[in-house]
């Protein structure tokens, strides 16, 4: 029945995408770097991508399942609030900004792993198994550990179903309540400027090889919501910010962002 879902998705967005998009190839062609984009209007229907193949190819999906996690965590009252404070136990890590307390804000912008750790042995494997599977959000491959599932490659997804999932949460049609979306929505906003608004989250396979960057979210505007799903292929720690420039890039390109 999954295996019917999924190539439902993906004749959809097929047909919605018509064919390769050749301004958005153009940019990751001139920074040579190989990856997909995918782009989507909540209501215009219209759709744009580059590397179709690779859009609909899963892909650890890293710390972009934050966005997804924070509803759960939300949901199960793993976490009650966006100024929820954790305490840091002292270990020390090597991103400095993790090596204080945090509040769910805080960790979600910072993306700090041993946060959301906290929060995945309070929510349980059972949890994230029966919400993975509801929601139709890429593949979990069992057995998986709690702490480490989405980081460790056991948790993959495409950026096709990335913007599906987006779609979802902004129509509120998965099964979470209204102060968890609420919630999500205070901590994911990353930029706000007069004509249009942007939520995101970005995520780094380090572990796999080739290393995974990942840049996901929305735009609204005044007319239309947007959802975009990037991913590229990390060669060194200096492609990181790549993950947002091509997509701003690109959402530019399509009249989306100033």
């Amino acid at each position: 029945m999954r295996t019917v879902f999924l190539l439902l998705l993906f004749l959809s967005f097929a047909r919605s995408a018509c064919a390769e998009d050749r301004e958005l190839a153009g940019l990751f062609s001139r920074k040579g770097v190989e990856g997909t984009m995918v782009i989507s209007s909540l209501r215009g229907g219209k759709s744009y991508a580059c590397n179709v193949d690779r859009a609909n190819r899963r892909y650890p999906v890293a710390s972009t399942f934050k966005v997804f996690n924070t509803l759960i965590s939300l949901q199960e009252k793993a976490v009650s609030g966006k100024d929820d404070l954790l305490k840091w136990d002292g270990r020390v890590y090597d991103f400095p900004d993790w090596n204080r307390d945090q509040t769910l804000e805080s960790a979600f912008r910072g993306s700090c792993v041993w946060f959301y750790q906290e929060l995945a042995r309070r929510v349980g494997a059972e949890k994230y198994r029966a919400y993975v599977g509801r929601s139709a959000y890429g593949e979990l491959v069992e057995p998986f550990d709690v702490t480490t599932f989405w980081l460790d490659g056991s948790l993959r997804i495409s950026a096709v179903e990335q913007v599906d999932f987006l779609r979802n949460v902004c129509r509120r049609s998965l099964p979470f309540s209204s102060s968890s979306y609420k919630t999500l929505r205070q901590v994911m906003l990353a930029e706000k400027t007069p004509r249009w608004s942007l939520w995101a989250k970005t995520g780094w396979a380090a572990g796999t090889t080739p290393q995974i960057g990942w840049y996901v979210g929305y735009v609204e505007t005044a007319d239309d919501i947007w959802f975009f799903a990037m991913n590229i292929d990390i060669r060194n720690a200096s492609d990181l910010p790549l993950r947002q420039s091509l997509t701003r890039e690109a959402l530019r390109l399509k009249g989306i962002i100033d």
